[in-house]
């Protein structure tokens, strides 16, 4: 929603990843926006338990990688599009392969957003890593264009004559 170009999701039971996912938003020219599952002991203690706990974090978290296939579980299950949702599949009894997963490319704005969805489906695991990544032009980049282009248009200008010049006003009561 905040045109951001570069989304990710990361928990703070998970320093090494949480590390990385900072590191990347650090490098990324342009607005970066970094989600953190972080339990608080007074207001919302053990809400990301699913995703941290040893006993179901295999099961309930799938991290995204870029050009890597969506599997989790360990390696035991897998993610495909059915059309624009994500299904299981089972990678373990014969049927499927891990060439059968969707491969995640973190550039492409509407995969990003079907994973996105994974969030309101209670049987799918939660996606961790990077949403999504767009490498195109800042607002300071594209300022500093349009400044340059007047510059080499008009001059470099000057301060006082257009402080003094005839395009000044004077402010009465």
């Amino acid at each position: 929603g905040s045109d951001a170009s570069f989304v990710a999701r990361t928990m703070d039971r998970d320093p090494k990843h949480m590390g990385q996912m900072f590191r990347r938003a650090h490098a990324h020219k342009g607005a970066a926006l970094v989600e953190i599952y972080q339990n608080c002991n007074i207001f919302n203690d053990g809400a990301f338990l699913e995703f941290t706990d040893r006993s179901t974090k295999a099961l309930r978290t799938v991290y995204l990688e870029h050009g890597q296939p969506l599997v989790f579980d360990k390696g035991a299950k897998g993610l495909r599009l059915d059309g624009l949702r994500f299904e299981v599949i089972d990678l373990e009894d014969g049927t499927h392969s891990v060439d059968d997963c969707l491969v995640y490319d973190e550039t492409n704005r509407e995969m990003a957003y079907v994973a996105s969805q994974l969030f309101w489906q209670a049987d799918m695991p939660r996606p961790f890593g990077v949403f999504y990544r767009e490498e195109r032009p800042t607002y300071e980049q594209q300022l500093q264009e349009q400044l340059d282009a007047v510059r080499e248009k008009r001059g470099a200008g000057d301060l006082a004559n257009l402080l003094q010049g005839p395009e000044t006003w004077v402010v009465s009561e």
